[in-house]
Order: C-alpha cells, then structure tokens, then sequence
C-alpha cells in the first residue's frame, strides 16, 4: 500500500515591528515611582489657607495679648499688664456674666427642641416636605436680615407691642429693658439654630433601629415612655454634640445681641457680652489691638474648657 509522505515546511515568522502587540496579549502598565513631595503639592492648597486664615491669625493674637500695640502704632511688651487690668475691669465682668447667661439660656432649648421637632417632621405624611423647608428656612437666611425683622417686630411700634397695645396689655420695652433684651436675642438664636440642629437630629434618627420601638410597644410603653428609654439613648451621642456646638456658639454670641442692642451694647452697656467687647475695644483708630487680643484668648481658654467638660461628662455618663 502506498504510503504518503507529508513534507513540513518551516515559515519563518516575520520580524516583530516597533510598537506592535501580539494579539490576545494586554500592554504592560508602567508605574512611575511617586516623587516624596506629591501629596505636599495636593495639600499645599489647604494648608496655605490653613495657615494664613487660622495659623498665623491666632499666633499673632497670643503674641499682641502680651504687647500694648494699638491699631496704628506698634506694641511693646507688657508681659501680663492686660491680663491684669482685665480683671479690676467692670465690663470684662459684665461681658462674661452676659454670654454666660446666654449659653445656659440657648443650650438647653437648642438640645430639647429640635429633637422634638425631629420626631414630628421625621413621618412620612402629606405636605410633610414644606414644614421641613419652612423649618430650615431661618438658617439659609442672613443674620442681619433676621436680626432686623426682630428689630422691627419689637420695636415699641413694631407690631408685637401694636398686639399687646390692642388687647389692653400695653407696650413691653423688649428692647429697652436690660433683661427682656438679653431674652429676646436668645428667642432669636434659638428660631435661627432650630433647623440646623434639626436635620442632624434627623440623620441620628434615621440610624434607630424600628424593631426597638416595635418591641417597647409590644411591652405596653407609650408614646413619652418610648421617647425617654429608646429614642433618648439612642440619639444620646448626638445629643452631646449639639451641646458642645451650640455652647461655643452661644457664649461667642455677637451678631444677634449687636443688631438689637446696638453698638452700645443696650442701655448703660449692660447687654454687652464679651466678644462685643473684643469688638468695641480692638477696633477704630485709636483701638487698643493688644488689650483686644487679651480679651480675646481668655475666650478660646474658656471656649476649651466649656468643650472639655462636655466631653468629660459625655465619658462619665458612658462609663
């Protein structure tokens, strides 16, 4: 039988051009070797804003707390001079009682009311949407802007005393009185800070587990029962962060009792709270930069304490 004789030819492949891939095959991905200074130059930005709006601003305070420099002239060194005269001073005192007064009459209504008023928007029913909106409206709003509509609300012939005047009870000096002035600046800080402090009561709600609520009902507990054993426990953490918050912001109060009390600080400068001070003597011509800036670092020192013992008793009240 004949057999047939297969001759294997060899092909020689062509020469592999410049650049060319075979196919089937993925390019090699070349890694540049990352230069020390990269992440420098990405922070660069924030740290030079950093630096020139925070940094050098509070380090150039400590040094003028030190020095008797005014505003056109340069300081000397007095060492602890105006620390010293701050104490024998009267207004320091009355700035200091004010703010905190402010603060124990804002914190707790700003920690209370924006969780209840969580727990009302926080259902899902019918319009729901627009009194969420309504509520947060003050906070988008200038201060100045809010600042004055209160101005003109109680004014002596502003239309809450027109109210009063019409049914008999007479005109109330809201803005005349030391204390009724003092109260009426807190009414506004805490309408402004409602609908901030709302939403992230809100977002703490959201994280509750229902089945909580679901079983205390099942165990016979009520509407207020639940809210004091679920929803308070619950948003506990929360809770201690607008307290921190809003003491700050409380005891640095400045716009709300400078709009309705004026430059003067309401009658005899009784109203004036500390960071009106600040304001009142380190500005102007003739302002005194040094003493200011003494003014100024006894509120960080105290503004760091209020948030220490926040913080420390939250701890305690964990352990």
């Amino acid at each position: 039988m004949p057999t047939s004789t297969v001759s294997r030819t060899h092909t020689p492949r062509p020469a592999r051009q410049p650049g060319h891939r075979p196919a089937g095959r993925r390019p090699a991905i070349r890694v540049r070797r990352q230069l020390p200074t990269s992440p420098w130059l990405f922070a660069a930005p924030g740290l030079l804003v950093t630096g020139a709006f925070i940094l050098y601003p509070f380090v150039s305070t400590v040094i003028n707390a030190f020095t008797d420099r005014r505003t056109l002239l340069p300081g000397h060194f007095v060492g602890l001079a105006n620390f010293r005269e701050l104490l024998h001073d009267d207004m320091f005192w009355t700035g200091l009682r004010n703010s905190v007064l402010y603060m124990a009459g804002v914190v707790p209504a700003l920690v209370v009311l924006p969780l209840l008023l969580a727990l009302l928007v926080q259902k899902n029913i019918p319009g729901i949407t627009f009194f969420r909106s309504a509520f947060y409206t003050p906070v988008v709003a200038s201060i100045v802007v809010v600042g004055l509509i209160w101005v003109w609300l109680l004014d002596e012939r502003g239309l809450v005393n027109s109210l009063l005047d019409m049914v008999g009870v007479g005109k109330v000096g809201f803005l005349s009185d030391q204390w009724l002035l003092l109260l009426s600046a807190m009414a506004v800080t805490v309408w402004k800070g409602l609908g901030y402090y709302m939403i992230v009561y809100l977002a703490a709600l959201a994280n509750v587990p229902r089945e909580l609520h679901e079983a205390a009902a099942v165990d016979g507990a009520g509407a207020v029962r639940r809210f004091f054993t679920v929803t308070v426990p619950a948003v506990r953490s929360t809770m201690v962060l607008v307290a921190a918050l809003s003491s700050v912001a409380a005891f640095k109060v400045f716009s709300e009792v400078y709009l309705m009390a004026g430059p003067s600080g309401g009658p005899a400068g009784e109203d004036t709270t500390l960071v009106m001070l600040i304001q009142r003597t380190g500005t102007g011509l003739s302002g005194r930069v040094g003493y200011a800036s003494a003014l100024s670092l006894v509120v960080f020192v105290i503004t760091v304490i209020l948030m220490l013992l926040v913080l420390r008793a939250d701890r305690k009240e964990e352990s």
